[in-house]
């Protein structure tokens, strides 16, 4: 599809927009609109097939999320997001990269409730950041699996901590779906755009 390679085109230079200026976002911007024209699934709720998975972050305008680059002596590396409808979970994870045996995760827990065809609330109930060694980090699935079974991590492994979901809540829209682009775009007006891992 045309429009998809154009706005993979556009992104592929950004580092996930670390390095996009105002120009380039505009652009980005542009593309997706004329992407969002053509959603082959205007259900994508529905879409469970589609919708359940790993996805891993290709843009964002997110600044809470690139300013985990601004760590000193770290930078921002891959950034998953992985829905499992099942459960009605969302997971956020980003890796961190550091010096030798330093590396980072930084991960987020919600819930999230369906609230039209397009659109789900979500609330953040929980966090872990840690090195990823000490956490058993291998890959997005498994440390989601050691997630679900672990109720706190210990001290020694990382800081586990509760989220007030009154005060860390909002929602995503997904506003393009095929098999393995996904696009959204959140309640503080931030664009997503991610490829299915």
């Amino acid at each position: 599809m045309l429009g998809k390679a154009e706005l993979l085109d556009e992104i592929a230079p950004l580092n996930r927009g670390l390095t996009a200026t105002q120009t380039d976002r505009l652009a980005v911007q542009a593309a997706v609109a004329r992407l969002e024209d053509r959603n082959p699934t205007p259900d994508p709720l529905a879409a469970t097939t589609q919708l359940e998975g790993d996805w891993l972050l290709l843009y964002t305008t997110s600044q809470e999320l690139l300013n985990i680059d601004r760590i000193p002596l770290t930078s921002l590396g891959a950034i998953y997001q992985s829905i499992r409808l099942a459960e009605n979970r969302i997971y956020n994870l980003a890796e961190v990269s550091g010096p030798p045996l330093l590396s980072g995760l930084v991960a987020v827990a919600a819930r999230l409730e369906p609230v039209s065809n397009r659109r789900v609330e979500v609330r953040f109930e929980r966090g872990v950041v840690g090195l990823q060694k000490l956490l058993g980090y291998v890959s997005p699935s498994q440390f989601i699996g050691t997630l679900q079974t672990t109720d706190k991590f210990s001290l020694l492994q990382g800081v586990d901590f509760s989220i007030n979901t009154e005060r860390q809540s909002g929602w995503l829209e997904v506003t393009y779906l095929d098999d393995d682009l996904r696009i959204g775009r959140g309640n503080q007006g931030n664009l997503f755009v991610l490829q299915r891992v």
